[in-house]
């Protein structure tokens, strides 16, 4: 039987497979490729380095693409579940569906991509219009590049340590669409159940969250959520 119950910290990891029902690709593999280049050869400070012109066409396609869609059901449940319990997300996305759903509690491990950050006074801020002439640049001069972690990056500090937190705090952990490879979000489940957290796996594939799972659904992002939602809205308080 689940356990959930009213202001329990719940927290949710969320990987590609929550927004690929958005109609979002991976951008790697075959899906992310684009005019013959792979993510691993244009998702670096080297290649930025090298050509900023060719990094940024290659995101503002990806901006274009991800500009399109809306946040799906899976998205919406989550950001719903915001107003009625103590919940906080954890995402390896950077299309900011979440917020843009209505999630405010949000943790971005990889950044986003609406966002810029100079590469000389490591300003950062927002820009949807950033693609109207590239590459952008700073107030102060510096070439502007994507707010996100490339390929040979550190996390972000804060929203590594805060991850960390939420995960040995939590009474329920749920990842949701992540295939539990990459790391060191790959970690956190295996750290919210040593602190002894219930585990909740939701995917379409067993991965390796799902043989640590107190429960694993497989299944879809959006289907799996609503089941879990019934089953919140069953253990709430009359």
């Amino acid at each position: 039987m689940l356990e959930f119950y009213y202001k329990m910290r719940i927290t949710v990891l969320t990987g590609a497979g929550i927004s690929a029902e958005s109609g979002i690709p991976t951008f790697r593999g075959e899906d992310g490729l684009w005019e013959g280049f792979k993510a691993e050869e244009l998702a670096t400070p080297e290649a930025f380095e090298r050509d900023p012109i060719k990094v940024w066409e290659w995101y503002c396609w990806r901006r274009e693409v991800i500009g399109k869609v809306k946040p799906n059901e899976a998205h919406k449940i989550l950001a719903n579940w915001q107003g009625k319990y103590d919940l906080w997300i954890i995402t390896q996305n950077v299309d900011g569906l979440h917020q843009k759903a209505g999630s405010k509690k949000v943790v971005e491990l990889h950044g986003n991509i609406w966002r810029l950050r100079c590469s000389k006074c490591g300003r950062v801020w927002e820009d949807r219009e950033a693609c109207r002439k590239i590459p952008p640049r700073c107030s102060c001069g510096g070439l502007a590049r994507p707010d996100v972690v490339w390929f040979g990056e550190a996390l972000p500090e804060w929203a590594l340590r805060k991850s960390y937190e939420l995960a040995g705090a939590s009474d329920i952990f749920i990842a949701v669409g992540t295939s539990g490879i990459v790391q060191p979000a790959a970690n956190l489940p295996s750290i919210a159940k040593s602190f002894g957290a219930k585990i909740y796996v939701i995917n379409p594939e067993p991965t390796i969250h799902s043989e640590i799972a107190d429960i694993f659904i497989q299944d879809k992002a959006s289907t799996g959520l609503r089941r879990l939602d019934e089953a919140l809205q069953d253990k709430r308080p009359s």
